[in-house]
Order: structure tokens, then C-alpha cells, then sequence
């Protein structure tokens, strides 16, 4: 496995507790009572779930790229 490869999985693994931190801190009381009073979550939750995706989708695009150098 290449120095690319393992940099993706890295990433991806970092994005998926990212996602899963800012998932389950949607679900905190005092989350629900900012949603349901500004009807948006807040911005270290939205950070998370973002910055979750963001590297989710890095890493799986570095995993399965296939970059050969010569």
C-alpha cells in the first residue's frame, strides 16, 4: 500500500469521527433547545458535520485514485 493510499485511509477514518462527534452533539439537550429556538444547529456542531464530509470524501478520492509516478 503506498504513502497516498494510507494518507486517504487516515482521512477518512479522521472524517468519520468527525461525523460521528457532530452527529451525536446534534442530539445534546442544549443543541435541541439552539435548533429549535435559531432553527439551525450550531457552528462548532455544523463544523464537525462538515468538516466530517469534507474529509470523508478526501479520503476516499485519495484511496482510490490511481496516481503513478515514474
Amino acid at each position: 500500500m503506498n504513502s497516498i493510499r494510507v494518507v486517504g485511509l487516515m482521512m477518512l477514518f479522521a472524517g468519520i469521527i468527525l461525523f460521528i462527534f457532530g452527529i451525536s452533539a446534534s442530539q445534546t439537550v442544549t443543541e435541541k433547545v439552539v435548533e429549535s429556538v435559531s432553527g439551525r444547529y450550531t457552528e462548532h456542531t455544523m463544523w464537525y458535520i462538515i468538516g466530517g464530509i469534507v474529509l470523508m470524501i478526501g479520503g476516499s478520492a485519495l484511496m482510490y485514485t490511481n496516481r503513478r509516478r515514474s
